[in-house]
């Protein structure tokens, strides 16, 4: 596992709404990913993130367009794990969604982010979303820095 995360920047979130939603697929992993993501996003002083949930990482792009088309979010993360299993099934979730909210963050001008883990393994998921390395924080990191980009050039 790659341990190279992105220099972090000291975010003044306040004022920002952020959304997550999240998977039940996976759930204590996924708890744990979001649990580091509220965390790092109230510490930057945003507003207590709204979290939905959804039966499984597939549903994730419907259900972040559904948010970015009728409220007024800043960003919207996506935290879902799909671990590999005896099929393919886990590259085409992972690259069906990531697809999708690529596309839609693009389409709604919104920063949608993509916290789905998808993994080989219930070890590799461990290692991402345990106590010392949790990527959670990482999701809401960008979030919180995609937020004040898209202020600073909606003002500008």
């Amino acid at each position: 596992m790659s341990l190279d995360i992105p220099s972090i920047q000291k975010i003044d979130g306040s004022g920002f709404r952020i959304a997550i939603i999240a998977s039940r697929y996976n759930e204590a992993l996924v708890d744990s990913l979001v649990h580091h993501a509220c965390a790092t996003i109230e510490a930057a002083g945003a507003e207590t993130p709204i979290v939905e949930r959804v039966p499984g990482a597939a549903e994730l792009p419907f259900a972040a367009a559904t948010l970015a088309k009728h409220t007024n979010f800043d960003a919207i993360i996506c935290i879902g794990v799909v671990i590999a299993g005896d099929t393919n099934h886990h590259e085409i979730i992972g690259d069906s969604t990531a697809t999708a909210l690529l596309d839609l963050s693009i389409a709604q001008k919104i920063p949608v982010l993509n916290g789905i883990l998808v993994v080989n393994n219930l070890a590799q998921a461990e290692a991402r979303a345990g106590a010392e390395i949790n990527r959670g924080k990482e999701f809401a990191q960008a979030a919180l820095e995609m937020a004040q980009f898209t202020k600073k050039w909606k003002t500008n």
